[in-house]
């Protein structure tokens, strides 16, 4: 369910963009606005969704968890591509995303959801194929969507 909601997510937000009567609408201009959209589309599917969690701190850093799913035990960690978030510094954030959330006791399973609509990822299977998989206890799964490319 995740993964389709995360895939089709760019759907949504060119729907936004065409308002009756040209209303004015969200414009996805950064990673919280991405947040803020998924979190509506999330609601509409899981009873309990936490956002802003503390997850346990890392390497000396605590931080934020961007959605759990309680229930799930399911997390989900928002990224939107920028110039200055391409491949190599996602990459980086995301593996101490990972090692992170395995520490935390409500998550079975991480759902890496990076939004690139104007495609700064060059090769977005790459990531995925070398950030996925089972780690300890934790399962991670990375979404970058959308892209052209059949999967």
């Amino acid at each position: 369910m995740i993964e389709k909601l995360c895939l089709r997510f760019h759907a949504a937000a060119r729907q936004l963009r065409h308002r009756h009567g040209d209303r004015p609408t969200l414009t996805i201009a950064d990673e919280y606005d991405v947040q803020d959209l998924l979190h509506t589309i999330l609601r509409l599917h899981f009873d309990d969704v936490r956002p802003e969690e503390h997850s346990p701190s890392y390497a000396g850093r605590g931080s934020r968890i961007d959605f759990l799913l309680k229930a799930e035990r399911l997390v989900v960690e928002v990224k939107k591509t920028r110039p200055s978030l391409k491949a190599a510094a996602l990459g980086e954030e995301l593996i101490v995303d990972r090692a992170r959330y395995q520490a935390h006791p409500g998550c079975d399973t991480l759902v890496c959801f990076v939004y690139d609509p104007d495609g700064l990822i060059n090769n977005p299977r790459g990531i995925e194929d070398d950030l996925e998989g089972v780690q300890g206890t934790l399962r991670t799964r990375v979404i970058i969507a959308p892209r052209n490319e059949p999967r």
